[in-house]
């Protein structure tokens, strides 16, 4: 197996894992914040804990990387409170298919960056085989959506989640350009550490008052739904594009909405169906391609 198969193992075993992050939105009694704070707070001491017992170096390698590590904490901080708001506002289903428009979002975000971040020129325009894929992964995106109305709850949640989607893209871009030469252990402690020290002064519900049952289920979304997860996708990264990252990554709303239908109950119609088979289709060719290095 070569670095690029490898890479794609690891980003599709993360957004497997990825697609039951979003049921705890539901499934946790408190805000999307505190949801946050007390997540990554969990995340960053497993992942401390891995680095420890693997004897590999917590430091970084100079101040510079300090600096992004700050930055990229910050962007992933931002992602993850919407993230969450957009799923209690608007329901799991709903919630995360306004987020995946991050794919399109990073395919024209990406190459605009790039012209400033990178020093390789060359990826300075999309491609046209990705613009496609991304028109596809919008349409199925599309016909995901059910009809709302503007100015209620869901319209709000589906707002937060896009707004999500624009910071998860810029993470995945600024990690690609700046952070990927370390681990993807090494690099999601520092983002978890940053966005819980940015975060805990806002919180709501002081730890003394969650509930036993809602500390069970954080103990499990910070290490098997967020320490693991980003780890995998943060190493994926050092090998694949965030638009190729980002496009694969559409398998996430299927399988957010098969778990939510198993265990919230949540319906979905035809035309959920047809977008979710467009959406796959777009990333199982994306896969394809990739791994035929073209």
């Amino acid at each position: 197996m070569n670095t690029k198969q490898q890479s794609l193992l690891y980003l599709h075993s993360a957004v497997l894992i990825f697609g039951g992050t979003a049921l705890f939105s539901k499934l946790i009694g408190l805000p999307a914040l505190d949801i946050t704070v007390y997540r990554t707070a969990i995340a960053a001491i497993v992942l401390f804990i891995l680095l420890t017992l693997q004897k590999q170096k917590v430091k970084l390698a100079s101040t510079k990387d300090y600096g992004i590590a700050l930055l990229l904490g910050i962007v992933v901080g931002i992602h993850w409170v919407t993230y969450f708001a957009g799923m209690q506002m608007a329901g799991v289903t709903i919630g995360i298919i306004a987020f995946f428009t991050y794919p399109v979002i990073t395919v024209f975000l990406e190459p605009l960056l790039n012209r400033f971040l990178s020093k390789n020129k060359k990826s300075s325009k999309p491609k046209p085989k990705d613009i496609f894929i991304a028109f596809v992964v919008m349409f199925g995106i599309f016909l995901l959506i059910p009809e709302v109305s503007l100015g209620n709850q869901v319209t709000l949640g589906i707002a937060t989640g896009i707004f999500s989607a624009f910071f998860f893209a810029l993470r995945n871009i600024l990690h690609k350009n700046y952070f990927s030469h370390y681990s993807g252990p090494h690099t999601m402690l520092y983002q978890t550490l940053v966005a819980f020290l940015l975060l805990c002064l806002f919180v709501e519900v002081p730890p003394m008052d969650v509930t036993h049952n809602d500390w069970l289920l954080i103990i499990l979304v910070g290490v098997i739904f967020t320490a693991m997860p980003h780890a995998l996708f943060a190493s994926s990264l050092r090998h694949l594009s965030a638009t190729t990252a980002g496009l694969i990554s559409c398998l996430q709303p299927l399988y957010g909405s098969v778990l939510a239908f198993v265990l919230l109950s949540e319906r979905v119609n035809m035309w959920t169906i047809i977008g979710g088979i467009l959406v796959i289709s777009a990333a199982l060719f994306e896969t394809w391609s990739v791994s035929r290095g073209r």
